[in-house]
């Protein structure tokens, strides 16, 4: 390889390959269609006739088209381990890779390594671990999901190890994990999270966006953190004043938060409110487990994909039978796949990948175009990522092939299958 990773002058240019099927694309599914891959690169994308010369070849090269699907690699942007290893507990680049390569297998080419709240030296030396391992490309980089949370809403984590809004431990955070920190889950009420100052400016500041999650706020208060977040995005140039450019998030909107009441609407009402404006994107853990496939069906129906993130909120029983496991310093029993905390019972995280999520949710209701789209093109944007999420042409050639039900058959990840 050249010094930026092309190709030299002894290497010869790679054949182009096609993968034959059903095409969803980010606005619709191409029928009886072919992706054409060139090296790492989406070269071409249509319907199996138009193609002509070298595609054509390839093509013809490709054999017969499956009885299926191919989507583009899907895009988790709350992930917290999965094959038996959690991100929040590993203490090695290899220990994280098991977690990475079992979400990898099953369909989610790009994911944030999600942490949990624990203390500062803990969440310092685990940023720094992930850091290595987003150099490497393994993950895209890191989301912590706390200590800033409010210990009503703790859910599965730790309310002992959760603190006051601490912009030097944001500063500190983002250092350590030298450009990859993506998001962050705040909750808007905490001291020092909203105000001049205080964590929301500072995430902004180091480049990554806030995510309102674990929150027992009003939804006075969650307006206030939106208003100040978009201040921040415009005044730092990463947001237009006319609404064009970086979002902020929700954290597995429902779960973590103060219930929707009509004369209580709390965080929930103005989540969606701002989504509506096209201010946020609210994550849906759509597995079935954490929402009810009608909840999922009704937001789809209420925004558009473009403001809705499927994503896994995986812990390490993801592709794992039904045991003990840990979530950070939570004991956790998992048993007919739903994940618990021992003590207490909450909800500890999902066990499904990806590609699960998406398959419950078309089955839920929500065509696949949609819900491919909520899994793929939407997550990538969120965190700045305009070079997946995608079969269009120019983009990472990520695919993932399935049957007709949403089952994985194959993957690839930049061009390169990626063994079972």
């Amino acid at each position: 390889m050249g010094e930026n990773g092309g190709m030299t002058s002894s290497q010869a240019p790679a054949a182009p390959f096609a993968v034959l099927g059903e095409v969803v694309t980010p606005e619709r599914v191409l029928s009886d269609a072919a992706v054409i891959v060139v090296g790492d690169r989406i070269a071409w994308v249509g319907e199996r006739a138009e193609a002509v010369g070298p595609w054509a070849e390839a093509i013809a090269n490709a054999g017969d088209p499956i009885a299926g699907f191919v989507l583009p690699g899907l895009v988790d942007i709350h992930n917290h381990g999965g094959g038996g290893a959690s991100f929040p507990d590993a203490a090695t680049v290899d220990q994280a890779l098991v977690a990475a390569g079992e979400h990898l297998r099953h369909g989610t080419t790009t994911l944030l390594a999600s942490l949990v709240t624990a203390d500062r030296e803990t969440l310092l030396t685990r940023t720094a671990m992930l850091a290595e391992v987003a150099e490497a490309g393994q993950i895209a980089g890191i989301h912590l999901e706390g200590p800033f949370l409010s210990a009503a809403r703790c859910g599965a984590q730790n309310p002992h190890d959760m603190l006051a809004g601490d912009p030097e431990l944001v500063r500190a955070v983002a250092e350590a994990a030298r450009g990859y920190l993506r998001t962050m889950t705040v909750a808007p009420e905490v001291p020092g999270v909203v105000g001049a100052g205080g964590v929301i400016e500072t995430l902004i500041e180091v480049g990554a966006i806030p995510s309102i999650g674990h929150t027992d706020a009003s939804a006075e208060q969650t307006e206030d953190a939106i208003v100040a977040a978009m201040a921040a995005l415009v005044a730092t140039g990463r947001r237009t004043a006319d609404g064009s450019g970086a979002r902020i998030t929700a954290t597995h909107l429902f779960n973590g938060m103060r219930p929707l009441h009509h004369r209580d609407p709390g965080p929930i009402a103005a989540c969606l409110a701002a989504a509506a404006r096209g201010e946020m994107v609210v994550e849906l853990v759509g597995d079935g487990t954490h929402l009810a496939q009608a909840t999922v069906r009704s937001i789809v129906d209420l925004l558009t994909t473009s403001e809705i993130a499927l994503v896994t909120d995986a812990m390490a029983a993801a592709g794992m039978p039904d045991g003990s496991y840990v979530l950070g310093p939570m004991a956790v029993t998992v048993a007919e796949g739903v994940a618990r905390l021992a003590d207490g019972g909450a909800i500890a995280g999902g066990t499904a990948h990806l590609l699960d999520v998406v398959r419950t949710t078309v089955v839920g209701g929500v065509g696949v175009v949609d819900a491919v789209r909520a899994a793929s093109w939407t997550p990538a944007g969120v965190v700045g990522l305009d070079d997946v999420g995608g079969v269009v042409e120019g983009r990472r050639a990520d695919l993932v092939v399935t049957d007709d039900d949403l089952r994985p058959l194959r993957v690839w990840r930049a061009g390169v299958a990626v063994a079972d």
